[in-house]
């Protein structure tokens, strides 16, 4: 067995990882970078890049069928799914590409292949030939999908967004496990193609949305498109002979069975923390396994081991974990160097689904019960640009404190990835309402919804203090 000595050891090469070995080198200490399988980033192989493929793929199709809106009279649209499907892997291929050439420069002797796992608070295995000594670590080893307990027993039968892009060709019918996220874009996508897709979700929520109103609207948008089963309970699945036949209790309670040609479990995934010997690295593990650690440091309580990315499961999309990992790799190059610790404040919660129409959350969640908020919002059902467009569906919700200072919102309707950008850096930098809304909007542009969408909070902000003042 060779021994190798370094200041700083990260296992993992994605996304984080990759962060954190370049940012623990710029700290001047010398680092080196653990691999285990395909490589590529998430993002790119299985995650972000081939689902907005396929989802892209799904809109051309469905931009044809509809063309005739404004006139345009498109006849006979076909869909050939090996070549959608073909299109992209090609893509995705290309992107992984682009991510592991971005690794060429790193030499050898810093990067290693195979399974780490911690022998004490200072020393790695790799395989079963390398040993290596460490100052400090960082644990950015992602996370894979999860699966539910009545698919386990499915096999391959079960597609994961490990599996769905590998596909040769589309399925007739698809049950899609999870109305997050990543569910509703693979099954708005699949559905536009011509899959008849049925999505499943234990839960009320959809696309990441809770406030009533935008949930009621993207449940009556998608519906149009699939079949919903939200607040349903996947109770049994079995092999058969058309596919897959699951068994569901409805909402009211019913019993259901269906046939399906292919499952796709889209439930979330799981931080790949499980084989890494944590407790042997002297790590404090809660119930789920998960090591404690400072959210803003990474750092884990009483060793010198930090954890980034989507293997500690607080913020999982890629902005965040691209900064977490260059927190992560500058804090272990500190730990090494005996220098203090970067603890960045943390950035504006911000994520999206890129269905049609998007949807988007940013900053603090929606809450019933909080007394403190002022809530308005606005519908893209008339608003000009949307219409002119043809996009009219879906609206915006906005909710601040009693001061005007904007919290937090949700966004279900057409360049929601635009438009939450430009509420999470108002948040960020602490606007209130009439603020945002004292800045220029261009005539005709969608991002005059969030103007209403402002005017309509100082509407509401006006007749508290003015309740207030006569009381």
């Amino acid at each position: 067995m060779s021994d190798l000595v370094c200041d700083v050891a990260v296992i993992g090469a994605g996304t984080a990882g990759i962060a954190a070995f370049r940012a623990a080198e710029a700290a001047g200490v010398r680092a080196v970078l653990i691999e285990r399988g395909p490589g590529g980033t998430t993002c790119a192989r299985v995650g972000c890049m081939p689902s907005k493929l396929l989802v892209a793929a799904g809109h051309a199709a469905h931009e044809a069928r509809h063309a005739g809106l404004f006139g345009v009279r498109v006849d006979g649209v076909a869909i050939d799914g090996p070549a959608v499907l073909a299109r992209l892997r090609s893509e995705r291929d290309r992107f992984v590409g682009g991510v592991l050439a971005g690794l060429d420069d790193i030499p050898a002797d810093r990067r290693l292949r195979g399974r780490a796992r911690f022998l004490d608070a200072g020393t790695l295995i790799v395989g079963d030939e390398t040993r290596v000594r460490f100052r400090a670590a960082v644990i950015a080893t992602g996370a894979s999908p999860s699966i539910p307990g009545p698919l386990k027993e499915l096999g391959e039968r079960v597609l994961t967004t490990e599996t769905v892009f590998e596909l040769a060709a589309l399925p007739a019918s698809l049950a899609v496990i999870g109305a997050g996220p990543v569910g509703i874009e693979i099954a708005q996508a699949m559905a536009r193609l011509g899959v008849a897709v049925s999505l499943f979700d234990s839960g009320s929520n959809l696309a990441g949305l809770s406030e009533p109103g935008l949930l009621k609207a993207a449940a009556a948008i998608f519906s149009n498109e699939m079949t919903l089963h939200l607040a349903s309970e996947l109770v049994a699945a079995a092999a058969a002979a058309g596919g897959v036949r699951l068994t569901w209790h409805a909402a009211d309670g019913a019993r259901h069975e269906g046939t399906f040609a292919k499952v796709l479990a889209a439930a979330g995934r799981s931080p790949n923390v499980a084989d890494l010997g944590l407790a042997e690295a002297g790590l404090r593990l809660g119930e789920t396994g998960m090591p404690a650690f400072d959210p803003r440091t990474l750092l884990c309580e009483g060793v010198p081991i930090l954890i980034a990315g989507d293997a500690n499961a607080a913020r999982p999309v890629l902005h965040e974990a691209s900064r977490q990992g260059r927190t992560a790799g500058r804090n272990a190059g500190a730990l090494a160097a005996g220098s203090a610790l970067d603890a960045p404040e943390p950035w504006t919660p911000l994520a999206m689904v890129f269905t049609h129409p998007q949807a988007a959350t940013v900053g603090q969640p929606f809450d019933p019960d909080a007394s403190d908020r002022v809530v308005g919002g606005m519908s893209f059902e008339d608003q000009g640009r949307a219409r002119v467009e043809g996009l009219n569906r879906g609206g915006i919700r906005l909710w601040t404190d009693r001061s005007g200072r904007v919290l937090g919102g949700e966004l279900l309707g057409p360049a929601c990835e635009h438009l939450a950008h430009i509420l999470a850096y108002a948040i960020a930098d602490g606007l209130t309402a009439q603020a945002m809304h004292d800045r220029p909007t261009y005539h005709p542009t969608l991002e005059e919804g969030l103007e209403t969408a402002l005017s309509s909070i100082l509407h509401m902000l006006k007749k508290t203090t003015s309740r207030g003042g006569s009381s």
